[in-house]
């Protein structure tokens, strides 16, 4: 890993990457669409990177990376492979800062992504989960080939939509 394409480097996060993920996951777009983490200081970043995709990376191997631009390594979001104790299949998540939405740059690592899950992970089906009223992001697997299957409760209080996908 890391993972290029011709305008995105994604590489593994590290502790360092704190900064940027104490902007990312306080975003109005994250706190709607994904849930507020209770990341309120770098030390809280710092914990929720040593959760969540560290603890992924060594358990699993994969997780979220974080989304580079080439020309200057400006950290622009997360996208990744995430294996969740409330689904069956590995999932695809993504979120970039607001700056850099409607340029193509989500579509472009999610599809890298898939990529690496199949060519070098060997998974056969991916599955997506989005809140109900993230349109953005229903189109956006949808453009990568993902079909919706079904709503899905992930809690008792959480209900998201359940998109699925194989390769060709």
């Amino acid at each position: 890993m890391p993972l290029a394409t011709e305008r995105l480097r994604l590489r593994r996060l590290t502790l360092d990457d704190a900064p940027f993920i104490l902007d990312l996951v306080n975003q109005p777009s994250w706190l709607e669409n994904i849930g507020d983490k209770g990341v309120r200081g770098l030390d809280d970043a710092r914990d929720f990177l040593r959760n969540g995709p560290l603890a992924m990376y060594a358990r699993h191997g994969f997780g979220l990376y974080c989304i580079e631009r080439a020309a200057d390594g400006a950290a622009m979001g997360l996208c990744g492979l995430i294996k969740r104790d409330t689904l069956d299949d590995v999932d695809i998540g993504y979120a970039l800062l607001p700056q850099y939405w409607g340029q193509g740059y989500a579509r472009e690592a999610a599809a890298a992504t898939l990529e690496h899950g199949v060519r070098d992970i060997g998974l056969q089906r991916i599955v997506a989960i989005t809140s109900p009223g993230n349109g953005s992001s229903a189109r956006l697997l949808e453009s990568l080939g993902f079909r919706f299957e079904r709503m899905l409760s992930l809690s008792r209080d959480d209900e998201v939509k359940l998109f699925g996908w194989s390769p060709a």
